[in-house]
């Protein structure tokens, strides 16, 4: 066997999104990065927003929001937390109806999303490869996801919301399998904070 041919047979291969999807859902237990978000709503108007997030999975995830204003996501397995300290009030939610809140969640689930998604190539741009994901419960918020890939980890996300809105997310500074505490995840109401329940 020729030596090049040797070397291109014993690299990782990931031929395609779902390919790298899959690769990230089976060797990430822990993953930290930088993020800038752009929402463009149907008229056109963008809102920017800047902040950090970290995941433990299964269902661990904190998405911390630090500029314009300060907001904070966390999900513990089970809930998901939304504290505003502006308004110091704190919304709780059911994991799985929480996907509109973070994307994190998404990237933070099980590593069967074909029970809940529909999944589909579409191929190479900017760099990066790219998969779509359709969620077979369109109560979540969210017609579609894609989610770009590099080397098996994520680097951006673009999700179409049901109200026409287009949120963008790159990620830098990816860390992947860094250790975490669980307890980062837990998330106790700030002292006289205003808590709600929502469905």
């Amino acid at each position: 066997m020729r030596p090049l041919l040797l070397l291109l047979l014993t690299l990782p291969a990931f031929a395609g999104g779902l390919d790298q999807l899959k690769g990230f859902l089976s060797q990430t237990q822990s993953f930290t990065a930088s993020f800038s978000q752009t929402v463009t709503s149907r008229g056109g108007k963008q809102q920017q927003a800047s902040g950090t997030m970290a995941i433990l999975r299964p269902g661990k995830f904190d998405w911390l929001y630090t500029k314009p204003y300060e907001q904070r996501v966390v999900g513990d397995g089970k809930q998901v937390w939304i504290y505003d300290p502006d308004l110091n009030q704190v919304t709780a939610k059911r994991l799985d109806k929480a996907l509109g809140d973070s994307p994190a969640a998404l990237l933070a689930g099980s590593n069967d999303l074909e029970k809940s998604y529909k999944l589909g190539e579409l191929g190479n741009r900017d760099g990066l490869d790219w998969i779509e994901a359709t969620p077979h419960n369109r109560d979540n918020g969210f017609e579609k996801v894609r989610i770009g890939f590099k080397d098996a980890q994520p680097m951006a996300m673009e999700l179409a919301d049901n109200y026409g809105q287009t949120t963008v997310i790159r990620f830098s500074g990816v860390i992947r399998n860094p250790k975490l505490s669980g307890e980062r995840f837990n998330f106790v109401p700030p002292k006289g904070a205003d808590v709600v329940k929502a469905d």
